[in-house]
């Protein structure tokens, strides 16, 4: 990571990296042993699996200080970039590999969740929430304000590498070689009464526009 972007992280409101995501929680099997949670901020969502799961977990955050406090509250946190190179992953596999609004992040997601075929043990799942690019705030900055305006966080986050929609997140996964088996719209937001007014008219066709995420469970081919 080179040091401007480093920087950028660091200077992230604390809230970014203390996220728990109780609204993954439906997505996850109940069976499961061992996760890796990558972009685990300060641990906080792995704290949860284990007290829900009473499973291993292992972690990976870039930023140092928050992979300290990360390391507190699960089995293993490691500081760094995620790779399929780092020697503490050596001989690793998992029954879920997590990717919290993470995927968007990296340079090539593609590569990335090819890379996690070698962690996952047979059976696994990989679960992801990534950013709606139809997100109606978004695309009303679009149509209506005629900007394009990156934020500290959220869908437009300055740090985001890349950008999708629910169609463009279906690929993604389908081209590494994956099987989605859930994908669901999550944090709703329904207090736009004049788009919903529209997606009536147009009769539910813009119904993903409502979602700021979108959830995924996928197995491998």
């Amino acid at each position: 990571m080179n040091e401007k972007l480093n920087d950028i992280y660091h200077d992230k409101n604390a809230s970014y990296y203390h996220h728990s995501r109780p609204e993954l929680i439906p997505f996850i099997p109940p069976s499961i042993k061992s996760a890796l949670d990558v972009g685990c901020g300060s641990g906080n969502f792995g704290e949860t699996l284990k007290k829900l799961y009473a499973c291993e977990v292992w972690g990976i955050e870039p930023n140092q200080v928050e992979a300290l406090e990360a390391g507190k509250k699960i089995d293993k946190a490691i500081h760094n970039i995620f790779s399929i190179d780092l020697p503490e992953l050596a001989g690793k596999k998992f029954d879920v590999i997590f990717f919290n609004d993470v995927l968007e992040h990296l340079i090539d997601p593609t590569e990335a969740l090819q890379h996690c075929k070698k962690l996952l043990n047979e059976g696994g799942h990989i679960i992801a929430s990534i950013p709606n690019m139809r997100w109606y705030p978004v695309i009303l900055g679009l149509l209506r304000y005629k900007d394009f305006k990156y934020e500290l966080s959220g869908v437009m986050d300055k740090t985001h590498l890349r950008f999708f929609t629910a169609k463009s997140m279906r690929r993604l996964f389908e081209d590494a070689g994956y099987i989605i088996v859930k994908m669901e719209g999550i944090n709703k937001d329904n207090n736009f009464k004049f788009f919903n007014l529209i997606n009536f008219l147009l009769f539910n066709t813009q119904w993903d526009m409502k979602f700021q995420q979108f959830a995924i469970v996928a197995n491998q081919q």
